[in-house]
């Protein structure tokens, strides 16, 4: 896309799309308006149809520059910003959804997302099949009359698994389904759902767009057709994202495509030398011609983030544990996409099929050579227990 005349680039969206300086006396950073309401000069313009402002829950000018750039760095026509990713996509499940639906979910979805589907919507009438999802039949299959919403997660962010996007949504317009996709571990800047025929974009904010791990935030990016339904799930509901989390989001998205571009090199760095190491059973990233969906990966993302996965030969929790804790450049946390990197021991489906114990990482942006004596050392520190 940035690099055609007629579009703008990621970069140009990132610093400058939807602000107005001259707006707001020249300043070069758009302004914090953290209040709750606004007023009018009289009771007649006092309308949102009139272009103006009434009350925080319901528009903010802050987080409206931020709905501006989201929307126009996935492709979309319309964005809203909320509380948190879990906000954004209960929002764009709920305005989908009603008593009697079904919804065919990608089964390594992102955990709380999988118990919203399971759990909570199952007291409202709506139900739910996981499926693989490697494979647009795995969705055929599960396809019923009240199928309603596909959701996908592609890649999923622990066992890396991803789906055949277009092929999904070719199914899902034939079959009349809506189809949702949390985009978070590719950012806009690696992957273009909409132009692969979603209708639903979902991201937690919290991750790379925020970039810094101090904003929780969630964002919906969609279709004029469908932004009336998300937005009144945000009004009624209340998730909205406050204004000073929002400029923080701001913030972080001026620095997006480089911090990318920096997230990618280091992570393929570190999984190529996890590859080679004799303590490692497999890396799961799908940036390596080794991961058995790469040329998939090629053919629908532009590149790779910096969060992936690798299985111990030893496959035990113990042994993923030991190897965890005896890391000291790698913080161990969960979340991702800020500066730091991050580790934690998972239980690890890998493509086979098979469970195995390993890591999942975080490679931020402290140099490689630092993490991969880090990880070189706390190998060999497990090896040494005999874990």
């Amino acid at each position: 896309m940035s690099g055609h005349s007629d579009h703008p680039s990621f970069e140009d969206i990132c610093t400058h799309w939807g602000e107005d300086p001259e707006r707001y006396l020249g300043s070069v950073v758009p302004p914090i308006f953290q209040n709750s309401l606004f007023s009018a000069p009289n009771v007649d313009i006092r309308s949102r149809k009139t272009g103006r402002y009434i009350y925080t829950r319901e528009a903010n000018p802050t987080t409206d520059i931020l709905n501006a750039k989201l929307a126009a760095l996935e492709g979309a026509e319309e964005a809203r910003c909320f509380a948190s990713g879990m906000a954004a996509i209960s929002a764009a499940l709920m305005s989908q959804l009603r008593n009697g639906d079904h919804v065919v979910c990608v089964r390594h979805v992102y955990y709380p997302a999988r118990t919203l589907l399971q759990d909570y919507l199952k007291r409202f009438g709506v139900e739910v099949s996981f499926v693989r999802g490697t494979d647009v039949e795995d969705f055929e299959q599960a396809l019923r009359p009240n199928t309603r919403v596909f959701y996908l997660e592609s890649p999923t962010s622990i066992n890396l698994w991803l789906q055949p996007i277009e092929a999904v949504c070719a199914l899902a317009r034939e079959r009349g389904v809506i189809t949702i996709i949390d985009n978070t571990w590719a950012t806009p800047i690696f992957q273009r759902p909409v132009q692969m025929g979603v209708d639903i974009v979902v991201h937690s904010a919290s991750k790379y767009l925020g970039g810094h791990s101090d904003v929780l935030a969630g964002v919906v990016c969609t279709s004029r057709r469908h932004i009336e339904a998300i937005h009144r799930e945000m009004s009624l509901i209340g998730g909205i994202l406050d204004p000073f989390a929002g400029w923080l989001v701001l913030r972080g998205l001026r620095t997006l495509p480089t911090r990318l571009r920096q997230h990618q090199q280091n992570a393929m760095q570190v999984a190529q030398w996890l590859c080679e190491h004799p303590a490692v059973h497999n890396v799961l990233y799908p940036g390596l011609p080794s991961h058995p969906q790469h040329e998939l990966a090629r053919c629908q993302m532009s590149g790779f983030s910096g969060l992936f996965s690798f299985t111990l030969k030893r496959n035990s929790r113990e042994a993923a544990v030991s190897v965890v804790d005896a890391l000291k450049v790698f913080r161990i946390g969960v979340s991702w996409g800020g500066y730091e990197s991050l580790a934690l021991p998972m239980l690890i489906e890998d493509y086979d099929g098979q469970q195995r114990w390993g890591l999942r990482v975080h490679i931020g942006l402290e140099q490689p050579e630092s993490l991969i004596s880090d990880l070189e050392r706390a190998l060999r520190h497990a090896e040494d227990k005999g874990h």
